[in-house]
């Protein structure tokens, strides 16, 4: 039987930090406000468009596997803050990594973006169709924020990880998985603005308007990543407590803490770094898991779960295995480009482009 071993993993976090402090600037907020009610202290703010996060990260995870861009048989690029939609963003990975022989294609499932890809990306190298894989997770949100809107605004940053999978016949990579979608409550998180159904209606460039129910979220997200979770977990026979790591999204701490406690699972199994980051949305778990990586805490004869909600609303539960633990081979030396700008300058630039009616005609 064929498997998708994870070889290789890299993340890319802009460096430019948003606080809860640089927040109450401009939002009726304070830090106390935000953290007890979220768990987080701060997010990153990008000044490069997602493909260079999603590149940087690539070039990361190659190394990371002793590879380089002609090992790589397929880009599949998750996220909802696409560059462009025709071309897709994942051709633009390509041309920026050199990886000429790469099929390469778009996953939009909000959050869950870089696990559908996961997915995706484990089933093609299952049945032959590719050999390797490189799979993306992430986001540039912050120039479509409402950043008037507390509500959303103090949830969200900007990142991207990428995982490098390559074809093997040892037990290793994703097991089982469960994806699924409450697609009659779509409308509780939506983005109204971004999208096709927009074009040529004269709106301004990040003039978008978020629909978030926090309360029906919250309900909709500890439920779908349980269900999940219990689901996943019955295809192989195992419980949550059988597994070595849980590594979740990090919507919300409130979020993880319920969802720990429906699985009866101690805290010190739960990865989390909600605080440092926010919700990258499609970046999120991806960035988490690669973060465990790198702190060592996936170890030999590891089962690692990861549970991830977002917009759609779309929810998905994966079990991990590695028989040994997982070593980098590398570095990149790549890097993004540098910013003197700070998280606050560059939301102070988004907001008062918003205000001056720039639009998208460029």
């Amino acid at each position: 039987m064929t498997y998708a071993a994870i070889k290789g993993w890299g993340k890319c976090l802009p460096p430019a930090t948003l606080t809860n402090d640089d927040l109450a600037t401009f939002l009726d907020t304070n830090d106390q406000w935000i953290t007890t009610r979220t768990g987080m202290k701060e997010r990153r703010i990008s000044h490069v468009t997602v493909s260079e996060l999603a590149y940087v990260a690539c070039e990361q995870a190659l190394a990371s596997a002793g590879k380089t861009a002609d090992d790589v048989d397929l880009i599949v690029f998750g996220s909802t803050t696409f560059d462009e939609l025709c071309p897709n963003a994942a051709s633009n990975v390509q041309r920026l990594l050199g990886a000429e022989r790469a099929a390469c294609m778009d996953v939009n499932t909000a959050c869950t973006s870089g696990m559908y890809s996961l997915t995706t990306a484990t089933a093609m190298i299952k049945s032959g169709v590719v050999r390797s894989a490189l799979v993306i997770g992430a986001e540039v949100i912050s120039p479509i924020m409402e950043w008037d809107n507390r509500d959303v605004a103090v949830l969200f940053g900007d990142g991207a990880a990428a995982l490098y999978l390559e074809a093997t016949e040892e037990k290793s990579g994703v097991l089982a998985e469960s994806l699924g979608c409450f697609g009659e409550s779509r409308d509780i998180l939506a983005v109204q603005g971004w999208g096709m159904k927009y074009a040529n209606k004269a709106r301004q460039l990040g003039d978008a308007h978020w629909n978030f129910i926090g309360q029906e979220i919250f309900k909709k997200a500890v439920a779908g990543m349980a269900h999940g979770c219990e689901a996943t977990l019955n295809k192989l026979n195992l419980t949550a407590q059988d597994m070595s790591l849980v590594v979740p999204h990090q919507a919300n701490l409130r979020i993880i803490d319920a969802l720990a406690k429906k699985l009866a699972l101690p805290t010190e199994k739960v990865f989390v770094n909600i605080e440092k980051y926010g919700n990258m949305s499609a970046a999120t778990v991806l960035v988490a898991f690669v973060e465990a990586l790198e702190e060592g805490l996936v170890t030999d004869n590891s089962h690692v779960l990861l549970p991830a909600f977002g917009g759609g609303l779309t929810w998905s539960a994966h079990v991990l295995y590695f028989s040994k633990a997982p070593k980098s081979k590398g570095k990149s030396a790549v890097t993004l480009p540098a910013t003197t700008l700070s998280g606050l300058e560059l939301v102070q630039n988004l907001m008062r482009a918003k205000a001056s009616g720039i639009t998208n005609k460029t």
